[in-house]
């Protein structure tokens, strides 16, 4: 669902801008919350979120060049904003986003320079914020359970795709270049990113529980679902003690980081060239009902890695697999990097300002 450059005129890209630059201060402050520091580690799991969030954003990198058949012609990716809410927290999801669209856009002229602020808002901010409002309210009500979690990560990414539909529809009643009735442009767009919803409800669904199987602790949305255990006594369930958590080595997040970056590297570099080369959602949409009359060539067209193929390399495979190992590359270094000084940010601040903020 990348925007490219002429879909939406200036002045609403750049109100769209503001609003993305907003979201993402927005996100700055509440990401230090959430990968923590020295002061809130124990509490927050901030010591373990921080180093995975960059491999979060690498991630779902890879995983958007797998772009799945959706039928008629169409194809679809994930979004990730779900995804990346439920695993690391909404404020930081936003950011993981953020980086990814923003690496899309400088180095594979994927999604509009001047469409970056309209990207990140559906493409970051409605998916993330929509998918854990609803994440977090279905575990609410659901029983605390692992299975629970993982069902309600798919009905929460599953709703997140057509409400992102949802989004570029109003921004396009708005600030549209062509003039198409709004009606179908609607009809359209929720119609074939229901079906896309599916597959990015699949994915985060297997994603999510493949992380709860291993290491729970590791899934922001899924801390608090433990159920205490319960002892009768004298007929009559109580809470049993709760025993102080046994320390986790560095070397286990270690590994899951390791695997799912070499993950990250396999799919981007070897899978993606099965992916499938039909126009996406908002392309085919686009085509069919005129909504690309006005397109631009995007800025970054003489890019080296433009259409995800590095320049002068003629051998089709080898040719996307190293440009998807580069992006995996870019992405988690600038993200983790993101990510530390976040951190370091947080670890920064006087005790006094700490202690205010939580209360």
């Amino acid at each position: 669902m990348h925007v490219p450059d002429g879909f939406i005129n200036a002045p609403v890209s750049a109100v769209a801008g503001v609003v993305a630059a907003g979201a993402v201060a927005v996100s700055l402050r509440g990401a230090r919350k959430e990968l923590g520091g020295a002061s809130r580690s124990a509490a927050s799991g901030g010591e373990r979120t921080a180093p995975l969030a960059g491999l979060v954003a690498a991630f779902i990198f890879a995983v958007q060049m797998l772009n799945f058949p959706v039928g008629a012609g169409t194809s679809g990716h994930l979004l990730g904003g779900a995804l990346a809410a439920i695993l690391v927290g909404p404020y930081t999801g936003v950011l993981c986003i953020s980086v990814v669209l923003l690496m899309q856009g400088i180095l594979f002229a994927d999604g509009g320079l001047t469409a970056l602020g309209v990207n990140i808002t559906v493409m970051g901010v409605v998916t993330t914020v929509v998918a854990y409002v609803l994440f977090r309210g279905l575990t609410g009500i659901l029983p605390r359970t692992r299975r629970s979690a993982t069902v309600s990560a798919f009905i929460a990414a599953l709703v997140s795709v057509p409400a992102a539909a949802c989004a570029f529809t109003l921004i396009y009643a708005v600030g549209g270049t062509t003039d198409i009735p709004i009606g179908k442009v609607l009809t359209a767009m929720v119609g074939v990113h229901v079906l896309i919803g599916i597959g990015e409800a699949v994915i985060t669904a297997l994603t999510v529980g493949a992380v709860i199987a291993v290491r729970p602790d590791l899934v922001h949305g899924a801390r608090s679902l433990a159920v205490p255990l319960k002892l009768r006594i004298d007929g009559e369930l109580v809470d049993a003690p709760v025993a102080a958590p046994a320390p986790v080595a560095a070397r286990s997040t270690r590994t899951v980081w390791s695997v799912g970056l070499v993950t990250a590297f396999v799919l981007a570099g070897f899978v993606s060239f099965y992916a499938s080369a039909s126009p996406d959602g908002l392309e085919k949409v686009a085509a069919d009902k005129g909504i690309d009359a006005k397109a631009e060539e995007h800025a970054a067209a003489d890019s080296p890695l433009a259409d995800y193929g590095v320049r002068d390399v003629t051998d089709t495979r080898l040719s996307g697999g190293l440009a998807g190992v580069i992006g995996v590359g870019a992405t988690v270094a600038v993200g983790s990097g993101v990510f530390w000084v976040v951190r370091r940010r947080r670890q920064d601040e006087p005790a006094d300002a700490r202690v205010t903020e939580t209360v």
